[in-house]
C-alpha cells in the first residue's frame, strides 16, 4: 500500500507540475508586462495619453493614491497603456508610479507604462528677475536627478524620460531655453545609460512643439538642434490645430462650396482639414530630420482639442471648441496614428481646473476626455454604452455620459465655423 501511495504521490506531483508555468514561462509572462520603450511605441494597440489627476484650482491639492488608482483603472479600461507626466518636483508623478506599482502587485493583468517628464526652465523663470534664455534654472539639475531616481526605482514602469516640455519653442516666453540646454541633459542621461546607471532600454527624448523640432521657421534650424536630433532616441512632437484656428487659420472654416451641406457634413470636412494640418506639421519634422541624413522614430507627444472656450476658440472667436468637434478630432487622430503606427499621447485624460484657475471657462481647463467629476464627453459615449467603465468611479461618481446622453442637447451647443472667405486671416 505504501508503494502504491508513493506512486500516486509521484503522479500527483507530476500532474501538478505540468499544470504550473515553468520558470521560463513565468519569465515570459513577466516580460509580456515589461516591454521596452521601442516595443511599446511600436504597438498601435497600446494607446497613450497625457495625464494629470488634479481635481481643484491649485496643484497644492495633490490627488490621493486612491484617487490616482481610480483614474488609472478608468484609463486602463479605455485601452490606455502609456501615460505621460510633466514634472517630478511635486509628489504627483512619484505617486502615479507608486499607484501603478501597487495595482500591478494586486492584479497581474494590470499593465501601464510611463513617459516621465522632467521640467526644464531658463534662468529666472517664474520670477520678477530678467529672464535669460541662454542659461538654465538652478532647479533643472534637481529635476533631472529626481527623474533618474524614479526611473531606477520603477524600471518596469518608466520607459521614457522626456527632457523638457515645450521648453525650446520661443512662444513659451516665460521659461523657454535654447537647444544646447536640452542637449546637455539628454547627453547626460544617455551617458548614464552607457555607464549602466540607467536601464539600457530606457529611451530619452524631449517633448516639444513641431516648429522647435525643425518643422517650422529657419530660426530653429541650428547646429545645436541638429545635435539634439542625433542624441535623442526618438522625436516627440506637439501639434495643435485647435490653437491655430485663431493664430494661423489657413485651414479653418467652411468652404463656400460647402455651404449647402448639412451641418454634420460641414463639420466632418472642417475637421478632416484640421487633421491634415496636424499631419503636415508632423511631416515637416520628418522631412527636416531626414534632410540631416537621420532616420529615427517620430511620435506625437501632444495633440488635443478643447471642448469649451469663452476666449479665442469659442462663440466669439474661431468657433472651434465643443464636444462634437473634440470627438471628431479625437477619433480621426487616433485612427490616423494607429494606421501609421505612430504613438499619439493624446492631451488629455481628465479636465484639470488648475491650468487656468483665473477663468474656469478658459479652453485650457477643458481638454479632457472626461470632466473633473468623471463624466465621459461625447468622444467616449460609445464606450459608456458598451459598459467599458462598468463598476468604475471617479471620486465616487460612476462614469456617465455628458448631457445625460442626449445628443440633441449636445448638438445645440455645437458651433459652426465661419465660411472660409469670411475669416480674418490677420486675426
Amino acid at each position: 500500500m505504501k508503494s502504491i501511495a508513493n506512486i500516486f504521490l509521484v503522479i500527483s506531483l507530476q500532474l501538478l507540475a505540468s499544470c504550473q508555468p515553468s520558470q521560463k514561462e513565468n519569465e515570459k509572462m513577466q516580460n509580456n508586462h515589461n516591454l521596452t520603450a521601442k516595443e511599446i511605441l511600436s504597438k498601435p494597440e497600446y494607446l497613450a495619453i497625457s495625464y494629470g489627476g488634479y481635481r481643484s484650482k491649485t496643484r497644492n491639492n495633490q490627488p490621493t493614491l486612491n484617487q490616482l488608482k481610480d483614474d488609472l483603472k478608468i484609463m486602463h479600461a479605455l485601452g490606455i497603456r502609456v501615460l505621460r507626466t510633466y514634472n517630478v518636483r511635486l509628489p504627483h508623478a512619484a505617486n502615479i508610479l507608486k499607484a501603478i506599482h501597487e495595482l500591478k502587485q494586486n492584479n497581474p493583468d494590470f499593465e501601464m507604462y510611463v513617459m516621465l517628464g522632467a521640467w526644464i526652465d531658463c534662468k529666472n523663470a517664474w520670477t520678477e528677475l530678467p529672464l535669460n534664455h541662454n542659461e538654465e534654472s538652478e532647479y533643472n539639475e534637481a529635476e533631472i536627478n529626481r527623474a533618474v531616481e524614479l526611473a531606477n526605482s520603477y524600471p518596469d514602469i518608466v520607459k521614457i524620460v522626456a527632457v523638457g516640455n515645450e521648453a525650446m519653442v520661443k512662444w513659451a516666453t516665460a521659461y523657454f531655453v535654447q537647444p544646447h540646454i536640452i542637449l546637455k541633459w539628454v547627453n547626460y542621461l544617455q551617458e548614464l545609460k552607457q555607464a549602466g546607471k540607467l536601464d539600457q532600454d530606457l529611451w530619452i527624448t524631449s517633448s516639444d512643439n513641431f516648429a522647435s523640432w525643425g518643422g517650422g521657421e529657419s530660426q530653429y534650424h541650428t547646429p545645436e538642434l541638429n545635435e539634439l536630433i542625433k542624441s535623442v532616441d526618438y522625436l516627440s512632437i506637439h501639434t495643435y490645430p485647435m490653437h491655430d484656428t485663431h493664430y494661423n487659420p489657413v485651414f479653418w472654416g467652411v468652404l463656400p462650396k460647402e455651404q449647402q451641406l448639412s451641418n454634420t457634413e460641414k463639420l466632418d470636412k472642417v475637421m478632416n482639414r484640421s487633421l491634415s494640418y496636424a499631419i503636415s506639421q508632423y511631416d515637416s519634422v520628418v522631412s527636416y530630420m531626414k534632410s540631416l541624413g537621420i532616420n529615427k522614430p517620430v511620435h506625437i507627444g501632444e495633440t488635443g482639442w478643447a471642448s469649451f472656450s469663452n476666449g479665442f476658440y469659442g462663440e466669439h472667436g474661431s468657433k472651434a471648441t465643443d464636444e462634437y468637434k473634440q470627438a471628431l478630432y479625437y477619433h480621426k487622430m487616433r485612427e490616423w496614428a494607429t494606421q501609421n503606427k505612430i504613438k499619439c499621447f493624446y492631451f488629455e485624460a481628465f479636465d484639470e481646473p488648475w491650468k487656468a484657475a483665473h477663468n474656469p471657462l478658459d479652453s485650457e481647463n477643458h481638454f479632457g476626455l472626461f470632466t473633473v467629476d468623471g463624466k465621459a464627453k461625447y468622444a467616449l459615449w460609445d464606450e459608456v454604452g458598451q459598459k467599458t467603465f462598468k463598476g468604475l468611479t471617479r471620486d465616487g461618481n460612476p462614469i456617465e455620459k455628458t448631457y445625460n446622453g442626449e445628443k440633441t442637447d449636445l448638438l445645440l451647443d455645437v458651433l459652426i465655423p465661419p465660411v472660409k472667405n469670411e475669416i480674418n486671416l490677420n486675426h
